[in-house]
């Protein structure tokens, strides 16, 4: 079934056309390359991955239920609105809310594609544009594996948010190199990696859980990409270079936390965007979601040298500021350790299965022979 059938609202133009600038940069230096950036590209290559065979698509998912969300974390739990839904219509409200988390994380996975794309064409290293290459093919197997869960699974798809959307224009307009890292591998991952790890660790469905896992065992190496190439290159910028960068981090930090309100959904059950952003404001679940989003960026924009006063400022007021002496490092171990633990758990469970058919084979040939 084509997409825009199942739009809850009208995306408008099929085709969203940025305007790109900056130069396409080759280089005639192929032997040389940083061990640690080549050791990551060597990990991307080991680590690639079909979302068609290791993810089990026969598991069952109830559209109305399709992450084990509980009541609390409804924006409108609590309110009269709530109070006057049946069953169905909050079965129904679960699934809109569903289908528009997991609607931004398929656009944002698509805009990542396209920009660790133009990383291979801008970035002046090749040791960068090596490691880019493969994490492109890590976002689209992203995109067809959302596209696919929001496709089968849940039926339905929610266009882009709108400061989704302005965030992923303003990183590919700009046409110095290094902005595709700092918008999407800092800014834009790092917010994912935190809503995947939020709802993985909580949601007791095996196919979201699958799915997440998964895709944040990719998340943790393209993270570690822009660290790496940032913290190198952002040592050699001037102080009014940094202020450019950190004015971006600023503004792209609070577009982020508006995005996080889920307005849309509320807007198609009625209730007017004002008192819909009232609403969500009020909620202490997504108040709490909503800090716990930057615990992956915050250490990072730390950790890459972008931390002026008033950057720090701005996480002060956000309620972040603390965020900033996380260990990146171990969430991210976390999170490739919780994927090959599922994968363990997963096949073991299967090969259990597989002898236990093979010992009721040979029990019935036994009693047919016998």
């Amino acid at each position: 079934m084509p997409t825009f059938d199942v739009y809850a609202n009208d995306p408008g133009e099929p085709i969203w056309q940025v305007p790109a600038s900056g130069a396409a940069r080759f280089s005639w230096e192929y032997d040389d390359g940083r061990e640690r950036l080549l050791a990551l590209y060597q990990k991307g290559k080991d680590k690639q991955w079909d979302g068609q065979l290791r993810i089990d698509w026969d598991l069952e998912v109830d559209p109305y239920d399709a992450l084990g969300t509980p009541e609390e974390a409804m924006a409108l739990y609590g309110t009269p609105y709530w109070a006057k839904m049946n069953e169905r219509e909050r079965g129904e409200l679960r699934k809109h809310y569903a289908s528009w988390q997991f609607s931004q994380f398929l656009h944002g996975e698509q805009g990542a594609m396209i920009c660790a794309a133009r990383i291979v064409e801008s970035v002046p290293d090749m040791d960068a544009k090596f490691y880019s290459a493969t994490q492109t093919m890590d976002e689209a197997r992203h995109a067809e594996i959302y596209g696919r869960f929001l496709h089968e699974k849940i039926g339905m798809v929610y266009p882009i948010n709108d400061n989704l959307q302005s965030l992923l224009g303003d990183t590919l307009r700009d046409s110095r190199w290094d902005m595709p890292y700092l918008g999407m591998q800092v800014l834009i991952e790092g917010l994912a990696l935190a809503a995947f790890g939020m709802i993985r660790d909580t949601t007791n469905k095996p196919l979201p859980k699958q799915i997440l896992a998964y895709v944040m065992q990719d998340e943790a190496r393209h993270v570690a990409f822009g660290r790496m190439a940032l913290r190198d290159y952002y040592k050699q910028l001037t102080d009014a270079e940094l202020r450019e960068r950190e004015e971006f981090v600023i503004e792209g930090c609070y577009l982020m936390r508006d995005r996080l309100r889920g307005v849309e959904v509320l807007e198609n059950f009625g209730i007017p965007k004002a008192e819909a952003e009232q609403l969500s404001e009020r909620s202490e679940f997504l108040q709490l979601f909503r800090r716990l989003l930057f615990s992956r960026i915050v250490p990072c924009v730390k950790d890459i040298g972008l931390w002026g006063e008033r950057l720090q400022q701005a996480y002060v007021d956000m309620g972040v500021f603390e965020l900033g002496d996380s260990n990146l490092d171990l969430l991210m171990a976390q999170d490739e350790e919780i994927a090959e633990k599922l994968d363990a758990e997963r096949f073991a469970a299967e090969e259990r299965e597989r002898v236990a058919e093979v010992g009721e084979a040979i029990e019935a040939g036994q009693r047919l022979t016998g």
